[in-house]
């Protein structure tokens, strides 16, 4: 879902800082997987060809750039592009800044032309300067393990290039030169410097990309709506293959056709929110701190969402399966599914071996049309609580048509019936909505 690229001047530890993001963002966050990639590619020939261009030195500058702006443009929609709409976060050592650095600056080809050579290339999310003092890169560059790797002294020889690429990219990354659209839209972090222990250079990326993402930046590349649709895709085709585990105790999953139980949408929302009601009035002032407020908030309707879809799962398997866009931070969840079995009893737990195993959550069948429609009008979350403040006397069957009717939230009806095309109209032999009028039909039970 999201690019991150991770730049600097040669020697500067680029290599190790990229191993750091993709570290970091596999522990910590819940992306389908993280996959590192670089660039110019040495395993393609359009990359091959950029790098063959600097090493002989027979081109100028602009030829250059556009040989890397071709490698550039093909990695792009062909490789990252696909990964990112797939929910998985790439980490790529250099991208786009190198060129405006390398070839827009040092080789005063000028950024606005180079950008305009990879205008139709992704942005970077974030891009991670990592910053190195020349002489303490150029040593690393004419050590034998780094000229064995990259035969990096062929051509970035000399302490003064590389002083001249140090300044290009403060000068750029800094502010002090203007960002060439449309790469202004990216995040940058640093200069992260790299002349210390290799515990200071973790800690400065970890505490930056925790800040980025817990932040939850729009990504600049790719719909969230869709990498959550491939995410809900991808478990539904995976819980088709699932089968009762005989001796465990799990039950089969709901019928994915009926999982609305007969009743209209509404009734299903109603009803949880009512039971919800309950456990909170029941509640202690001291337990309440700790409740989720509404069943329909980020957290409650996430985790019990996922369950809907991954039927049992432990917390590290439930925080995956929720993927980048529903996630959910560690704390959250296990606070979240300890309100749901203990007091809502809307789950159950179970470990599957005898031994140290972390017990498994499952959400019970009654609560499961929840699950499944919460999954279904989650574009609409936030305006139908909305409603429900502002029509606290209005019955909440009429919410959907007088949300859709308005025509305000037309990205959300479009959403939500591309959902039910995935998940179903959850009434076997009833066709999923097509339109608005037949989303509003849906939610009323006709």
């Amino acid at each position: 879902m999201y690019l991150f690229s991770v730049e600097g001047g040669d020697g500067s530890g680029k290599g190790l800082a990229t191993k750091i993001v993709s570290d970091v963002l596999e522990r910590e966050f819940s992306f389908s997987s993280v996959e590192i990639t670089g660039e110019p590619r040495r395993d393609h020939a359009l990359g091959r060809l950029a790098i063959d261009s600097v090493r002989k030195k027979t081109m100028t500058p602009e030829q250059e750039a556009g040989l890397f702006a071709a490698d550039r443009l093909d990695h792009s929609h062909g490789w990252i592009l696909p990964r990112l709409l797939e929910g998985k976060a790439v980490v790529s050592e250099r991208n786009i800044h190198s060129s405006l650095v390398y070839q827009g600056i040092v080789g005063d080809v000028g950024v606005d032309r180079v950008a305009h050579m990879n205008s139709a290339a992704l942005i970077p999310d974030l891009c991670i300067w990592i910053d190195c003092d020349p002489g303490v890169a150029m040593k690393r560059i004419s050590s034998e393990t780094l000229r064995g790797v990259s035969n990096k002294s062929e051509y970035f020889e000399t302490t003064d290039l590389q002083k001249r690429i140090r300044e290009g990219y403060a000068n750029l990354l800094s502010g002090d030169l203007e960002m060439p659209t449309p790469f202004d839209m990216g995040a940058i972090l640093g200069p992260i410097s790299n002349e210390g222990s290799q515990d200071q250079l973790r800690r400065f990326i970890t505490d930056g990309i925790r800040s980025f993402l817990h932040g939850k930046p729009p990504p600049i590349n790719v719909e969230k709506e869709l990498v959550d649709q491939f995410q809900i895709r991808s478990m539904v085709r995976l819980s088709r293959g699932q089968s009762k585990l005989s001796g465990l105790g799990i039950e089969p999953a709901k019928s994915k056709t009926d999982w609305l139980d007969g009743n209209p949408p509404w009734k299903v929302l109603k009803m949880a929110q009512l039971a919800h009601e309950k456990v909170l009035s029941s509640a202690s002032d001291e337990e309440r701190q700790h409740m989720p407020k509404n069943i329909l908030n980020h957290s409650m309707s996430s985790i019990c969402g996922t369950l809907s879809l991954v039927h049992t799962a432990d917390i590290s398997e439930l925080r995956s399966a929720m993927g980048p866009v529903r996630c959910v931070s560690e704390r959250h969840t296990q606070r979240t599914v300890k309100f749901l079995k203990d007091h809502s009893g809307w789950i159950s737990q179970h470990k599957s071996l005898i031994g140290r195993d972390a017990p498994r959550s499952q959400l019970k069948e009654e609560n499961f049309p929840f699950g499944r429609l919460v999954l279904a009008i989650w574009p609409f979350r936030r305006e139908i609580r909305k409603w429900q403040t502002a029509n606290p006397g209005t019955h909440p069957r009429f919410c959907m048509g007088q949300l859709v009717k308005s025509e305000r939230f037309e990205s959300a009806t479009h959403d939500s019936i591309a959902r039910l095309s995935i998940l179903g109209s959850g009434r076997g032999g009833i066709d999923t909505p097509q339109n608005p009028d037949s989303l509003v039909d849906w939610w009323t039970g006709k």
